[in-house]
C-alpha cells in the first residue's frame, strides 16, 4: 500500500521562533503557547477549515439543523485529551480532570454541558485497580457536574509504548438563550475577573514531581465550573462578553489570546492577582511566574464595567469563587498586548509563552 507525503512550505509560517526550526514535534507544541498556536493556525486550521472551527474557542458553537456556525447557535461541542503525570495528585486524578476539563470548556462557551464521551488508551501491564480508581473518579465528577458519559472506547498499546493511561473526552451541550460569548467580543472598558487563586493545579503537580513540601499542601483546583458560571450568566447575562478557563499556559496565555482575538489591549493589575502563599513560594523555588501556571478550576470573565460589581458578588457567594477578584480591564490602547502594572508601579509586557514550561500537567 502506498501513501502520499505532503510537503509543507515553512516559508509561509510566521513565529518569533520559526517553526522551520522544528521539523519534528517537540513538547512545546502541546503547551498552549506560541508553538501550539502556530501548529493550529498553519497546519490544522487550513486542512480542516470551516466556520465552526475558525472561531478557535474552547468549544465549537453551531446550529445542528442547519450545520451553520452561529454566535448564538443551539449547540456546543468540545474535545480534550489528558496525559497528566502523575495520574493521581493532591486534589484530583486524571479521571476527574478529564471530566471537569471538558465540562469547563463547554461552560465557558456559554453552553450547559449535557453529554460526554470517554476513550482510554491503556498500556499493557497497567494495574486494573488503578484503572478502577480512575473510572470511579470520573463517575463521581460526572455526577457532581450533572453530565452523563454516554459513549466511549478502549485501546491497549504494548508495554513500553505508553505511559499507563491516557484519556480523551468529548462533550456536547446546549447553548443558553440570549447568551453570546467569545474571545472576539471583549470591549474597551470591560472589567476582567478571575474566579479564584491562580496556579494551584500546576504547582500541585510540580510539587509532587519535585518532592516539595510546604506548611500547607498545595492542592489542585480541579473542579466543574458550570454551576458557578450559570449563576453569573443568570445575574449578568448579555453583560458577560467573554469567558475562558486558563488551563495550559495559565492566565497569561488566556489573556493574550483574547487580546489578539478582539484586537484590544489588556491592562492587568498584578497587585490584584489572587495567589496562595504556598503557590507563590513553589513558583519562586522553581523559577516560575504564577501567571503562566495552569489552572483547572478557575474561570476568567470579561464583563461590562457596570456589571462588574454584580458579577464579583455572585462569584464570591459561590463555594468555588470565594477568592474571586477584579484583576484588570480592556483598553483600546496597546492593542493585542497584555500589559501588567507591577507592585513597584512599573509596567511590563506579558507575552504568550513560546512552548511548554510545565509538561504533562493536564
Amino acid at each position: 500500500m502506498s501513501h502520499t507525503t505532503t510537503t509543507i512550505d515553512f516559508s509561509t509560517w510566521t513565529c518569533p521562533l520559526p517553526l522551520a526550526d522544528y521539523p519534528s514535534i517537540v513538547m512545546g507544541h502541546g503547551g498552549g503557547g506560541k508553538l501550539g498556536n502556530e501548529l493550529v493556525e498553519h497546519l490544522f486550521l487550513p486542512a480542516f477549515r470551516n466556520p465552526a472551527l475558525e472561531n478557535l474557542g474552547d468549544a465549537a458553537v453551531f446550529d445542528l439543523a442547519s450545520g451553520r456556525s452561529l454566535p448564538t447557535g443551539s449547540m456546543a461541542m468540545s474535545t480534550d485529551s489528558f496525559v497528566v503525570q502523575p495520574l493521581f495528585f493532591p486534589g484530583g486524578s486524571i479521571g476527574a480532570l478529564a471530566v471537569n476539563g471538558t465540562v469547563n470548556d463547554l461552560a465557558v462557551s456559554g453552553a450547559e454541558p449535557k453529554f460526554l464521551s470517554a476513550s482510554f488508551i491503556l498500556e499493557e501491564g497497567f494495574p486494573l485497580a488503578q484503572l478502577a480508581a480512575i473510572v470511579a473518579d470520573m463517575a463521581e465528577a460526572a455526577r457532581t457536574a450533572g453530565v452523563q458519559i454516554v459513549t466511549g472506547d478502549t485501546k491497549v498499546v504494548e508495554h513500553g509504548h505508553g505511559d499507563g493511561c491516557y484519556i480523551n473526552t468529548a462533550g456536547v451541550g446546549m447553548l443558553r438563550p440570549r447568551i453570546s460569548v467569545g474571545p472576539h467580543r471583549a470591549e474597551p472598558g470591560d472589567a476582567i475577573l478571575v474566579s479564584g487563586t491562580i496556579g494551584d493545579h500546576g504547582m500541585a503537580i510540580m510539587s509532587v514531581r519535585e518532592g516539595l513540601e510546604f506548611e500547607s499542601q498545595i492542592r489542585s483546583d480541579c473542579a466543574p465550573l458550570n454551576g458557578m458560571i450559570a449563576d453569573v450568566l443568570t445575574a449578568a447575562g448579555p453583560a458577560v462578553h467573554a469567558m475562558r478557563d486558563p488551563t495550559r499556559g495559565g492566565l497569561a496565555s488566556t489573556l493574550n489570546e483574547i487580546a489578539a482575538a478582539s484586537n484590544m489591549g489588556i491592562a492587568l493589575d498584578e497587585r490584584a492577582l489572587p495567589v496562595r502563599p504556598e503557590v507563590q513560594s513553589a513558583c519562586e523555588l522553581l523559577g516560575l511566574d504564577p501567571v503562566y501556571v495552569a489552572n483547572e478550576g478557575k474561570c476568567v470573565f470579561f464583563v461590562a464595567r457596570e456589571f462588574a460589581g454584580v458579577a464579583l458578588s455572585i462569584l464570591q457567594a459561590h463555594a468555588l469563587g470565594r477568592d474571586a477578584a477584579i484583576i484588570g480591564h480592556v483598553t483600546a490602547e496597546h492593542p493585542r498586548m497584555l500589559v501588567a502594572r507591577t507592585a513597584m508601579g512599573a509596567n511590563r509586557v506579558i507575552s504568550i509563552p513560546v512552548g511548554e514550561q510545565l509538561p504533562r500537567i493536564c
